[in-house]
């Protein structure tokens, strides 16, 4: 049985056990939350698809851990200008496990 689900304005594909690192969300470490935005879920031959989310259904994930990802450099320059600007980034997540999926 698995579930496509929508957070952080990505879509995952996710099955009860797995470990993902999701867009952060504002929950303490340890803590679990519902996502109620299920596109779909696939339980063998039984297909439920919402239109657009499947109504009565969740996913419960647990947070493992908050972090950062690893930094890019971005580089700006205008030629014959004498423009260069260089600065960072890192990306904030939250690792999260799914504890169960429910459809009612």
């Amino acid at each position: 049985m698995y579930a496509i689900i929508k957070t952080g304005g990505k879509q995952y594909k996710v099955q009860e056990g797995d470990i993902f690192n999701i867009e952060k969300v504002p929950v303490k470490e340890g803590e679990t939350f519902q996502v109620e935005h299920v596109l779909a879920i696939i339980d063998g031959d039984q297909i439920a698809l919402g239109t657009p989310y499947v109504e009565k259904a969740k996913v419960v994930l647990k947070v493992l851990e908050h972090g950062k990802d690893e930094k890019i450099l971005v580089f700006k320059h205008k030629p014959k200008k004498h423009y260069r600007k260089l600065y960072g980034h890192r990306q904030p997540f939250t690792k999260v496990e799914v504890e169960k999926i429910e459809q009612l």
